[in-house]
């Protein structure tokens, strides 16, 4: 009998991480960060939006911002999507009226690595990007949203 029931337990722990995963991946932090030489130390969360809708176009002292984004299906779309209050469907019509409108030259570039990101923050001074708190390399600088870090209370993206 006993025997009968360990694979019972181990279906059950099995299932319950399968479907405990999505509300754990929703609960990861996603940090804002920036070129390492930008001057910013903070944004708020409504200039924050501003910038990923393409409403904010520079940075104290100039600097063109570059928003830097992940693909569909990366958890850092999710968050930024949920930022916009948009669907991914919604995303792509926005950022095609932008450009058709001559508001934006073209949608936020699309990296599909951490790694990447971490390239384009180097190489674009005004660069600005979301990236899951844990996998903030050297050379990205996390800015605080509304006074606040990853890891801290009340820290609005997840």
């Amino acid at each position: 009998m006993v025997v009968k029931s360990i694979p019972v337990l181990l279906l059950a722990l099995l299932a319950s991480v399968a479907f405990a995963s999505p509300a754990v991946a929703q609960s990861r932090e996603v940090a804002v960060v920036v070129n390492p030489a930008n001057s910013i130390k903070g944004i708020t969360l409504i200039e924050l939006r501003k910038v990923f809708a393409g409403e904010k176009h520079s940075w104290p002292g100039g600097v063109a911002i570059r928003p830097i984004v992940r693909p569909p299906g990366c958890h850092e779309r999710f968050v930024l999507l949920r930022l916009l209050g948009m669907s991914e469907n919604e995303y792509k019509h926005y950022w095609t009226a932008q450009v058709f409108r001559g508001e934006a030259g073209s949608e936020p570039a699309t990296v599909p690595s951490v790694g990447m990101q971490k390239e384009a923050l180097a190489a674009f001074p005004g660069a600005i990007s979301l990236v899951d708190a844990g996998d903030v390399k050297p050379g990205m600088k996390v800015v605080k949203i509304d006074g606040l870090l990853p890891g801290e209370t009340g820290y609005p993206l997840r």
